[in-house]
């Protein structure tokens, strides 16, 4: 019993040390994950912890249950809006994109590292794909915001490239031990199955957790256990089939997130944390399999072959998999750069251990070192890149807090809750003014925070700089209150410098903007409303907030779009 006992003490000690050292992380500018790992290599045999740990079957074990928690999280945050976006080049990028990066990554290993060429393409395979929970968790934390085209390719590429780069690990390691019984057609049709069976697992089991989030009544904790436990049961079920469990998971995830439900609200709170637990778990194990001492001495090679990755082979892969998708050369640049490597190849670089691989230690010592430099370079550098290549947009106001109360199974009334920025257009009015012109009888103030106590309404009431103001808001209404208590003289200019000095309409003639500014336009392009020119000059590609065009030296660029996708307003800025 004392053994059970010191077990829990160890586990629960070893994830308070990794939550805490988050804020280290913060302070440092170093990604979370690399905190993780780094509480787990030092409580290893070759750290102060000195525990003994080399269970790769555990491991795997414990890293693809994380994994699937991480992948569900996701999908559940991944709009179907992105799709529509992204879908196709990301699908691109999954299949041809890590292809490629194997490919050349492998030929270069195979020759850098003077092994059989079985080997370094394994070795390629095993670190090829990008890692969905390093994805997730460093854009959606770099303090920046990106295009939403760039983000919305990052993000699908990342949840689901992971069966190609299973395929090819499993095919692989099936060539090395037993060449005489493998072949491309059972090669091929393992790939069909592992698709085939992951799209349709992901397609019906969200279906049906869907369905059961909006028809069973639970207890508001519960709604996020059936989550994770249905997403957990179709990720074990697809394994089972031969299909994919990580992309139908991811999935699974898309489907219930996107289908809103009164349960909605409580089971993306809950799996905030689930995902944060199964991380730090995750990369906590991971850290204590490693020897720092073989790290080390990997470590000159592991270099060379992080850089051939990050600065030649997945570049190479990206471009050739995107161009025709008329991405700008700053957009390919920002998604080869963010080509993040994660606890994917870890987990992966453990199949050739459990396999009986020779030599798979290599393999495992190697990839991690790769996905430490991966994280140290890349994943610190992501918001300055970001704006060095300039794919980033103005930060959008948002309300600081949301909550919702739910009249039925279909209708809901959304809490919003805003802070009072100084110098903002809303500092010193009464709360009601702030929405004075919208619809009174749906868009109220029903609570006010100041100094972290509830302070009465009253007639003299007037908003200060900090204070909490709670609004009952309609949907089309929350971005309209969110500027009102955000945009301050600094953020307007910010706008301006970014979108230009005017606001134009997307269904004026181009001919009639033209002829106000003196701008050449060929005949064919002046009959068209700026909506239309914008997607002609991007041959049919739908455009994002923050796409310019130019006409001379003026330049046009999306300032806002609607729910669909259709752009709602341009920005014009003219040359100085």
């Amino acid at each position: 019993m004392d053994g059970l006992n010191s077990l829990f003490l160890l586990c629960g000690l070893l994830l308070f040390l990794s939550v805490i050292s988050t804020t280290l992380s913060a302070r440092l500018g170093m990604p979370l994950l690399l905190m993780f790992l780094a509480v787990g290599v030092l409580a290893g045999e070759e750290g102060i912890g000195g525990i003994e740990f080399d269970n790769f079957f555990t491991a795997t074990a414990i890293g693809q249950l994380a994994l699937a928690v991480i992948l569900l999280d996701g999908g559940l945050r991944t709009k179907l809006d992105s799709f529509r976006i992204a879908l196709k080049p990301a699908a691109v990028l999954a299949s041809w994109g890590v292809i490629a990066t194997v490919a050349l990554l492998g030929v270069f290993a195979t020759w850098y590292m003077d092994w059989d060429w079985r080997f370094g393409i394994l070795m390629a395979a095993i670190v090829g794909s990008t890692d969905a929970g390093a994805v997730f968790n460093l854009l959606r934390n770099s303090g920046v915001r990106l295009n939403e085209r760039v983000q919305a390719t990052l993000e699908i590429e990342s949840g689901a490239n992971d069966p190609m780069a299973i395929f090819l690990v499993t095919a692989l390691i099936s060539l090395t031990l037993t060449p005489e019984e493998s072949g491309v057609l059972s090669f091929l049709w393992m790939l069909l199955l592992q698709l085939g069976f992951g799209l349709a697992a992901g397609f019906i089991g969200g279906r049906i957790l869907s369905r059961l989030t909006r028809r069973l009544n639970l207890a508001e904790g519960l709604y996020a256990l059936m989550i994770v436990s249905g997403g957990l049961l179709i990720f074990g079920l697809t394994n089972l089939i031969g299909g994919s469990g990580f992309l139908a998971v991811y999935l699974a995830g898309i489907i219930v997130g996107n289908r809103h439900s009164h349960a909605t609200e409580h089971v993306l709170r809950v799996m905030d944390g689930l995902a944060w637990l199964a991380q730090a778990s995750m990369f906590v194990v991971l850290g204590l399999l490693v020897t720092p001492h073989r790290l080390w001495e990997q470590g000159l090679d592991a270099l060379a072959i992080a850089a051939f990755l990050m600065l030649v082979a997945r570049p190479i892969a990206v471009v050739s998999g995107i161009w025709k998708f008329h991405y700008s050369r700053r957009e390919m640049a920002y998604i080869s750069w963010v080509g993040l490597r994660g606890a994917v190849p870890i987990t992966l670089a453990m199949m050739p251990l459990v396999m009986g691989v020779p030599n798979a230690l290599m393999l495992f010592d190697v990839a991690f070192a790769v996905v430490i430099l991966s994280l140290l370079i890349q994943g610190t550098t992501i918001p300055v890149v970001a704006r060095w290549l300039k794919v980033t947009v103005p930060p959008k106001p948002e309300p600081t807090d949301s909550r919702e109360i739910w009249l039925s199974e279909s209708e809901s009334v959304p809490l919003l809750a805003y802070e009072v920025l100084a110098d903002s257009d809303a500092e010193g009015m009464h709360p009601d003014e702030v929405a004075q012109d919208l619809d009174l009888l749906s868009t109220r103030c029903f609570a006010l925070i100041r100094n972290g106590k509830r302070e009465e309404l009253g007639l003299d009431t007037r908003l200060q700089a900090g204070d909490i103001a709670w609004y009952i808001v309609p949907p089309e209404q929350v971005e309209t209150i969110a500027k009102r208590f955000a945009e301050t003289g600094s953020s307007v200019r910010m706008n301006f410098n970014f979108f230009g000095e005017f606001v134009v309409n997307p269904s004026s003639m181009a001919g009639d903007l033209a002829d106000a500014y003196g701008l050449q336009l060929n005949e064919e392009e002046r009959n068209l409303t700026l909506r239309g020119l914008f997607k002609k000059r991007f041959e049919g590609n739908l455009p994002v907030e923050g796409d310019r065009i130019h006409i001379g030296d003026f330049i046009l660029t999306v300032k806002e779009t609607d729910h669909d996708g259709s752009m709602k307003w341009l920005g014009l800025k003219c040359p100085s």
